[in-house]
């Protein structure tokens, strides 16, 4: 078998060589993750560079005058040029698939289509693109979004007023039971799953929506009602928690607006762990100060990778929100890599690979 080449440009991926020969001795990686710093912190919005790149300079293997000069570049097209396969994460090489003369497959750590939109991988058919959906750590995200509800239930974040302010007030908290309470998941995906588990593990009445039912259905996948789309205010309004965990496509862009915002109960609290432009900020922001919702949490914004977020949002005081590290954990995962060898041994053997990317559906 002819030599295969792998390009790892993903922070988050670190592939084992010994797993790798197992598959296939003519497999080679080449290691690229830092080599292509310089290139991101110039083609990158600033946001973006600072946020994920470091500026320091270490593992480059060329200055920045270097790099404009074009010689940082042509050792980057060199390296792009002779793989067969690329890992990327976030953020990438804008234009992998133009330099990538030989590649067959491109392989995204990250779980969402949505991420590609920058480059010119987006809406690409012509390179094979899968992505790690439903095994992007969804057990810390899902934790993250289980937090929030006990943080809201119990008045945490009405305790660090309290700190700041510098006084005390029983009488300005309200703790609810969690137990029995409804928590309403928008997209049952592979985060979604497990936000469901961990809420049924408290005693929570869980319901769910999901982009490919097509009728209500109960006692389903973990959840107490699996609602189709079109039936996603009904779920609202019962709702005393609500987890954001689609995908971010078009067709879910804005899915929770004016509309949906006030159906739900005045006493319900809103958590987004997906992207945020699946809700509409005018009228979260909205929401938040007339008091159609209690209040949210938010791990992303819209434009996050672009612009900080919108100084109104960051000044409520009953939104909490944070730099998209849901996913964080201090345990490392096998999940991610599991699911790239299992489809590096159906690559080899030229069999279909799994998460491929389907542009018409979005993910």
């Amino acid at each position: 078998m002819a030599q295969i080449k792998i390009l790892n440009l993903s922070r988050t991926f670190d592939l084992s060589t010994d797993k790798i020969a197992q598959i296939s001795p003519s497999i080679r990686v080449i290691d690229g993750r830092h080599i292509f710093d310089q290139e991101i912190l110039e083609s990158w919005p600033q946001e973006t560079a600072n946020r994920y790149v470091s500026a320091s300079g270490e593992g480059k293997t060329s200055t920045q005058s270097e790099f404009k000069r074009g010689k940082g570049r042509r050792e980057r097209d060199a390296l792009l040029a002779q793989a067969d396969i690329a890992c990327i994460g976030f953020p990438y090489p804008m234009d992998v698939a133009k330099r990538g003369s030989r590649l067959k497959w491109v392989h995204q750590t990250a779980a969402g289509a949505s991420n590609l939109i920058f480059g010119d991988l987006y809406q690409n058919r012509s390179v094979l693109i899968t992505t790690s959906r439903g095994s992007n750590k969804p057990l810390p995200i899902a934790e993250y979004v289980i937090a929030a509800v006990f943080a809201f239930a119990k008045e945490i974040p009405q305790a660090v007023m309290d700190r700041q302010a510098r006084h005390l007030e029983r009488r300005n908290y309200h703790l609810v039971l969690m137990h029995g309470k409804t928590i309403g998941i928008v997209g049952l995906g592979g985060i979604g799953q497990e936000v469901a588990r961990l809420a049924k593990a408290v005693g929570m009445r869980v319901l769910a929506t999901r982009r490919s039912a097509s009728a209500r259905t109960d006692s389903v996948d973990g959840v107490d009602t699996l609602f189709p789309p079109q039936d996603l205010e009904v779920m609202l309004a019962q709702a005393d928690f609500v987890a954001i965990c689609a995908q971010h496509t078009p067709e879910t862009e804005g899915i929770i607006g004016k509309a949906q915002l006030q159906v739900m109960k005045p006493t319900a609290y809103i958590i987004n762990i997906a992207r945020g432009e699946l809700i509409d900020e005018d009228a979260l922001a909205q929401a938040l100060k007339d008091g159609w919702i209690a209040g949210a949490m938010l791990d992303v914004y819209t434009g996050e990778f672009q612009k900080p977020p919108r100084q109104d949002l960051r000044e409520l005081p009953n939104l909490i929100l944070t730099p998209h590290v849901s996913g964080g954990t201090d345990v490392p995962t096998d999940e991610l890599t599991d699911l790239f060898y299992e489809n590096l041994v159906r690559f080899v053997d030229g069999r279909e690979l799994i998460n491929v990317i389907d542009w018409d559906r979005g993910y």
